[in-house]
């Protein structure tokens, strides 16, 4: 019966061979299932007395094709990966807020600024006052839509985060699970094939969203941790993790990712403890990418809303009066802080910035850190530049930098322990909150606030090239001129006329001149070209000495215009090239956001490749197997049909 055990043996070891090929060809296509082969060993063979004969075959065990090494490995880069191209993808939307063309913004700015050649023109042309003024709506508006794109966007990002959230507690869940149905199976003394390649394949479905390292147990389960050290699942239990605002700086917008410890407190887990997957790359757009472009939208319309606001107070109304603000701006914010008693719905509990210089504005938030001392560190997030803010023990802090004027009062100073910081975002609403605030086309203040004459009888050769007021508190009093005289030797000195003695002051001290260079008096400056003779003089009096003449007057449009070409952003950028440059920054970001994904997606495909490589399933082999197994399982039976036939003539013969 040897010889039939042999056979029996084979058979069932070449037919388990052929179910595990076909198991193979199966599942070639099913994620995460790694290619499985029976491994079998040869039984002992029986003394028969002058040497051993084999007693056939035995199953050893079917062995699962998978590197543990290339796994982690491979979910790493994917998490790596899933965290870049999201941001990318991400960056891509938020793009289209900087993007150009005629309905962009930067279309809008110049559009204001271009319509203002039309009232030069014309200054007391109603048509052309009201295209100035519908062009301010549009631009107002275009802040406004561009401001809103930026929360829809953060809105969706919060929700992607919620989903995402939710997807990795549930995945989390059903691994626990595995873990309990592979702790038993292991029990039997053998791998259960297809429950590890499950488990593994929701191990890199949680990569995606969310990185994690894992550590064996002896009991075949395995934990996961995010964070570094949080179990997001430990043998059967799986912990929960939530998307909310920052702790630090509760009402900011900030997130961060949380997770439950189980006996119910929250650890805090930011985008960089977080690591990879998508989580991560969302939680590092909303928190620092989206906050870059909405600080850039935001100083753009602080900057030149400041300037529009601040060159029409300069001029003069159809009616004769000073102009006011053009625009509704928003240049004061609070901070943000969880230092006890902090309450930003209390001044005196509350910090805020307010803009004081906006051609020194910096796009970034900024944070004070108190280290415990009498100093405080102010650092601009942007770029990490750091400035020493001393503490006044009655007054707190009031300090000014990047043109912000930064208060925290003593209540909140002395409240707040080592390692507090106070969050300010001084640009966040302000692209949002512009609205215009003119609507009469005759509150345009377009004419100058003073004029000038050159004098008759002047023998030099001297031509106005400009007047301009630059400080209301300066300009010349009705009736009160101011006279600039020349000595012919290259100097000039002034003097004021006092129309109630009819006199004038004595002269000033003398001061180079130098042609198609402004000379600053006051609240005015004058740009004169040519020599002048000597004893030539210009008189430059209040623009409404002239009567109704002033409304002929368009020297507040030609200072409107000139802001085009006026250096207002970040030491360098004119007006008109402002929203370039934001582009620029954006662009930029997105760029280099598109490198990191293409890089790191390079990088997860080789490894996947490797992995596969291992574990995946060449259907050509299995096909060659099959063949290699269906001879070898033939062959099985003809031993057992010789087998049988030798038996048969063994009882023929003692039969007969």
């Amino acid at each position: 019966m040897s010889l039939m055990n042999v056979g029996v043996s084979a058979l069932v070891a070449n037919q388990h061979a052929l179910t595990t090929t076909g198991h193979n060809i199966a599942n070639a296509n099913s994620a995460g299932y790694s290619r499985q082969t029976v491994a079998t060993s040869a039984l002992i063979g029986q003394n028969v007395g002058n040497g051993f004969v084999g007693k056939g075959v035995q199953v050893a065990t079917v062995m699962r094709h998978y590197n543990e090494l290339l796994g982690k490995q491979s979910n790493a880069a994917n998490a790596a990966s899933a965290a870049d191209a999201i941001r990318y993808q991400s960056l891509m939307q938020m793009q289209d807020v900087y993007s150009g063309g005629d309905s962009s913004l930067g279309a809008a700015i110049n559009s204001v600024m271009n319509a203002f050649a039309d009232v030069e023109a014309a200054p007391s042309d109603g048509t052309a006052r009201n295209v100035v003024l519908t062009r301010m709506s549009e631009l107002t508006a275009r802040f406004r839509a561009a401001s809103a794109t930026l929360k829809e966007q953060d809105y969706s990002t919060q929700q992607q985060l919620g989903n995402n959230v939710t997807l990795v507690n549930n995945l989390a869940g059903q691994v626990a699970a595995l873990n309990t149905q592979i702790s038993r199976a292991v029990a039997s003394g053998h791998q259960p094939n297809d429950l590890l390649d499950a488990r593994e394949q929701l191990i890199r479905e949680i990569n995606q969203y969310v990185q994690t390292s894992q550590v064996d147990a002896d009991n075949g389960g395995i934990n996961l941790f995010v964070g570094g050290s949080q179990p997001l699942v430990l043998g059967s239990s799986a912990g929960q993790l939530s998307v909310a605002e920052t702790t630090e700086y509760p009402g900011s917008g900030k997130l961060s990712l949380y997770f439950s410890q189980p006996n119910g407190e929250q650890v805090e887990l930011t985008a960089n403890m977080v690591g990879g997957g998508e989580i991560a790359g969302l939680l590092k757009f909303n928190n620092d990418d989206l906050v870059v472009g909405r600080n850039l939208l935001g100083r753009l319309a602080l900057a030149i809303g400041s300037e529009l606001n601040q060159q029409n107070k300069l001029g003069l109304t159809l009616s004769g009066n000073y102009g006011t603000d053009l625009f509704k701006l928003t240049t004061q914010t609070q901070g943000w802080s969880n230092i006890t008693g902090y309450d930003v719905s209390n001044p005196a509990t509350s910090a805020t910035a307010t803009v004081t210089d906006t051609r020194s504005l910096v796009a970034s938030d900024y944070k004070i850190l108190f280290d415990g001392s009498s100093n405080a560190q102010l650092i601009r997030i942007s770029d990490g530049k750091t400035t020493n803010l001393p503490i006044d023990p009655v007054n707190g802090i009031d300090a000014q930098v990047d043109g912000l004027q930064f208060s925290v009062p003593a209540t909140v100073t002395a409240s707040a322990t080592q390692g507090q910081s106070i969050l300010f975002q001084p640009f966040s609403a302000a692209a949002d909150e512009i609205q215009p605030l003119v609507h009469n086309a005759g509150d345009l203040a377009v004419s100058s606030a003073v004029t000038a004459k050159i004098n008759q009888g002047n023998q030099g050769t001297l031509q106005m090239s400009s007047l301009r007021a630059t400080d209301l508190a300066g300009v010349p009093a009705q009736n009160a001129p101011v006279r600039i005289t020349f000595d012919g030797a290259g100097n000039y000195s002034y003097q004021t006329y006092d129309p109630a003695t009819s006199s004038w002051s004595a002269a000033s001290a003398a001061a180079p001149y130098t042609s198609g260079q402004a000379i600053q008096i006051n609240g005015w400056n004058i740009t004169l070209t040519g020599t002048p003779g000597n004893g030539d003089s210009v008189d430059v009096g209040n623009a409404l000495d002239l009567g109704d003449g002033y409304k002929l007057n368009a020297g507040n449009a030609s200072a409107f215009l000139a802001l085009r070409d006026t250096t207002i952003f970040d030491g360098g950028t004119t007006l008109s090239d402002g929203f370039s440059s934001a582009m620029a920054v954006i662009g930029t970001r997105t760029q280099s956001a598109k490198y990191a994904a293409q890089l790191s997606q390079t990088v997860a495909n080789n490894l996947n490749a490797d992995r596969t490589a291992v574990s995946g399933v060449n259907l050509d082999e299995e096909a060659a197997r099959l063949l290699q197994y269906q001879q070898a399982y033939q062959a099985s039976a003809k031993i057992i049909q010789t087998a049988q036939s030798l038996f048969d003539s063994v009882l023929n013969a003692v039969g007969g």
